[in-house]
């Protein structure tokens, strides 16, 4: 996997660090080999990773169910697979 994304066909693989309990969702940028995403949801009973792949959807323009947590489920530290992303955010630089 390159420094923090991956990409295998059309699923973009992502890996990432959460910061959950933020005052705003965003991308920080790349730290450790992670991208680091800021989400305002708490880290209680899956709320952050419910909101982590409704934020990813968005950020991506695919549905929820492009979006799935290949790792890292009860973790800060997640791998992140993204089916066919319609497009990519600004803040990140996905070798395009």
């Amino acid at each position: 996997m390159s420094e923090y994304f991956e990409w295998r066909d059309k699923v973009l693989r992502l890996k990432c660090k959460l910061q959950p309990g933020a005052s705003a969702n965003k991308f920080v940028g790349v730290v450790n080999q992670e991208m680091k995403i800021m989400l305002t949801s708490p880290p209680i009973n899956g709320k952050a990773n419910a909101h982590l792949i409704k934020f990813i959807s968005k950020e991506f323009g695919v549905a929820k169910s492009a979006v799935s947590i290949v790792t890292g489920e009860l973790n800060q530290h997640k791998t992140l697979e993204i089916d066919s992303p319609k497009k990519l955010p600004p803040a990140c630089d996905f070798g395009f």
